[in-house]
């Protein structure tokens, strides 16, 4: 089997964190195109004996420690509202953290596996990521529109929302009912599955609402690699079914971090 061949399988989850990672399809896209770019350019480093996911993800997370610049200098003043809201925020939530939480949670990697994609001890991991959820605990809730239409998983989601500390503004089931809700609601966040019953779409639903207000929006879907592959407008926050409670947490603040409100 080529090396090629070998990370094939891994792209769409490390385009799944990246994402999620930066708050952008576009940028966390762009990372994982760079970080493929070095593997190619020196294929026999890539290799360490931990394992190919283990392996790619460490060379990403070289690519974005050696890229990250966290004094606000040298932006693009065009950057999205939302990213630049983000920013302002990595003070309080550090990128190491930040990539720690979401590598166990979204990604399902164990603590010992985080510290060596970060080439971190493992006290160090337990202790960033103690304080990256001590500092979620602290984030101030929102309201979210839950767009779902098997009602066992929107229940489900309804009590991860309020679990979370979070208000419920409505529960959708197609796509018509969805931007009616969203327009009747002070909604902040929009949790979405992709195929809904009625042969409508999840993405459609909130392609709409985002043309009435700038929410962010996470996707649940049974098959993410058909929504990660790089090649088209694709969800930013996109979580896989079935989920467990701790990756919604996950997703739901880090795309918080996100929110234009941040920028106050």
């Amino acid at each position: 089997m080529t090396l090629g061949e070998e990370i094939r399988g891994h792209l769409p989850y490390l385009r799944r964190y990246a994402r999620a990672l930066t708050g952008s399809q576009q940028h966390g896209d762009n990372f994982v195109h760079t970080t493929l770019e070095v593997i190619v350019a020196a294929p026999h480093e890539f290799h360490s004996g931990d394992g190919t996911r283990i392996d790619l993800y460490r060379n990403f997370h070289r690519i974005w420690e050696s890229a990250y610049i966290d004094d606000g200098e040298g932006r693009d003043d065009e950057e999205h509202p939302l990213v630049r809201a983000a920013h302002q925020r990595l003070v309080q939530l550090t990128p190491l953290g930040r990539q720690i939480l979401l590598l166990t949670a979204l990604e399902g990697f164990s603590v010992e596996e985080a510290g060596l994609i970060t080439g971190t001890d493992q006290p160090t991991v337990e202790t960033l990521l103690a304080d990256a959820v001590g500092e979620l605990d602290r984030e101030s809730p929102t309201s979210v529109l839950i767009i779902e239409d098997e009602p066992l998983i929107a229940m489900e989601l309804e009590q991860i929302v309020r679990d979370l500390g979070h208000r419920v503004a409505g529960i959708a089931t197609t796509h018509e009912d969805a931007v009616a809700a969203f327009e009747e609601t002070d909604a902040g966040l929009v949790l979405a599955d992709i195929q809904l019953a009625d042969g409508s779409s999840g993405i459609d639903a909130v392609q709409d609402i985002l043309a009435i207000a700038p929410v962010p929006a996470i996707f649940i879907t049974a098959f993410p690699e058909r929504l990660l592959t790089g090649g088209r407008v694709e969800p930013t926050f996109l979580i896989s079914k079935p989920f467990r409670e701790n990756t919604v947490r996950a997703a739901i603040s880090q795309s918080l971090l996100f929110t234009p409100q941040l920028a106050a």
